[in-house]
């Protein structure tokens, strides 16, 4: 019987799909699932949602709910993270202490100074599952859904043994965005993806193993196309291949879209979630999700119509099945780049197409990315990279470094505006930053 654990089981939407799309597989409709969460009151709405799922389906797996983590992942073959580390009333202040700054950030969950501040809250978090994983089951893999997806997946492989990869929508959403905007049946879509999370280039894009770049760019030449993805249909037309994840993420990675109000009200007003005048999307998000929660659940739980169990597209599922023994599985996950990408950084985390199977994860090397896409992405993973170290060895003076080269922030702020904004953002984070002795760079 396999053993699937859930930290952070109280993120209601990923833990409902996913368990509902890991009992259609054979080999795991009898699993155990133990469900961890900190908050006692999350747990017990999303066991219920989860006991619902299994008496429809009609399934022998058990349902186990627990706040011990130890417990939890006691045994465990798989363990599936989605944690917030800190909560809203301190991701606020990624968005708006930036902002008072000038940095106007959009999503902030995963880089320039708002997924800096986010990474150096949740590593440590992090590397205790990790550190408790080798403890208590040694063996298990480890799918994080957690951003900031690279730099936390960058920690826990350089520091532990855990067998871990980092799961991401934006690769597969992408390429069927792109299938469709050519009106090909995404079945008949073959690609190699790759560079980092958020941050990976579709090198090759093919439509029954013929070039489709021709027709993508002529599609994005439609004002109905172009304005879905503004930020990135630029970046397509002049860089010649299509990134990953969506142009409210994109537009905070580079220089070019959010350093001036005309610019963000000329690319960031379609497809960013972007509104002027008000907060950045994701924290309204936060917050109504906060305010919310208990009554979207309820809803769900007391709806009368019955659950459709269709098997959805979860990678952690089609994971977890070929680790079990199950049908080998192709995905882009993120992993160590060991020499996977030439001309990116040696250990890097990369995202690349990945086998799993019983052996757990397998890379396929991909060679060098095209020069002005690893040149963004060399930059990105610089800045990342003394992110992490900051973190793990508590040096304040790296992480005013790592923000002062992140592209948003260098293209608004001072050296000694960003060293000011960094001190106050070290000041109001003090509490969650376990690994800093003095909180002044």
């Amino acid at each position: 019987m396999v053993k699937i654990t859930f930290i952070g089981a109280g993120s209601f939407g990923f833990t409902r799909s996913l368990v509902r799309d890991i009992l259609t597989f054979p080999l795991l409709k009898d699993a155990t699932l133990v469900l961890m969460d900190i908050d006692p009151v999350r747990l017990d709405y999303i066991k219920r949602a989860v006991d619902r799922i299994v008496s429809e389906g009609e399934y022998p797996a058990q349902v186990i709910s627990t706040t011990n983590r130890a417990e939890a992942l006691q045994g465990a073959d798989a363990v599936i993270c989605t944690i917030l580390a800190g909560g809203v009333h301190v991701f606020r202040h990624d968005i708006e202490i930036p902002k008072k700054y000038g940095v106007d950030t959009n999503i902030g969950d995963s880089r320039s100074v708002s997924g800096i501040f986010r990474a150096l809250r949740t590593i440590p978090v992090m590397l205790d599952i990790c550190r408790d994983m080798e403890r208590y089951c040694p063996n298990a893999i480890l799918l994080n859904y957690t951003n900031p997806m690279a730099m936390l997946c960058r920690a826990m492989q350089r520091e532990t043994a855990i067998k871990v990869s980092g799961l991401c929508h934006s690769v597969q959403g992408t390429s069927e965005m792109l299938a469709n905007w050519i009106g090909a049946p995404y079945e008949e879509i073959n690609y190699v993806c790759a560079g980092i999370n958020h941050q990976s280039w579709f090198v090759k894009y093919e439509w029954n193993y013929q070039d489709a770049y021709p027709l993508l760019r002529e599609a994005v030449k439609r004002p109905d196309i172009y304005n879905q993805e503004q930020v990135r249909n630029e970046m397509f037309i002049h860089l010649g291949y299509y990134v990953t994840e969506s142009s409210g993420h994109n537009s905070e990675y580079n220089w070019w879209f959010r350093k001036r109000p005309d610019l963000i009200a000329k690319y960031c007003t379609n497809g960013t979630g972007w509104n002027p005048g008000e907060y950045a999307y994701i924290l309204k998000e936060y917050l109504h999700r906060e305010d919310n929660w208990r009554d979207d659940i309820l809803k769900w739980l007391e709806n009368p119509e019955p659950l459709n169990l269709k098997r959805g597209h979860e990678y952690a599922a089609f994971i977890i099945n070929a680790w079990m023994g199950g049908e080998p599985f192709k995905f882009n996950g993120n992993v160590p780049n060991k020499g996977i990408i030439p001309n990116l950084p040696q250990d890097a985390c990369v995202e690349v197409p990945v086998y799993a199977d019983r052996l757990g994860f397998n890379p396929v090397y991909v060679g060098n990315l095209p020069s002005q896409c690893a040149a963004l992405n060399n930059i990105t993973i610089a800045v990342e990279e003394m992110a992490v170290e900051a973190c793990l060895i508590g040096d304040p003076t790296m992480v005013f470094h790592a923000v002062a080269y992140d592209p948003l922030c260098a293209a608004v702020l001072s050296l000694a505006e960003i060293r000011q904004m960094v001190n106050e953002m070290l000041a109001i984070n003090q509490d969650y930053l376990p690994t800093f002795k003095h909180f002044v760079a």
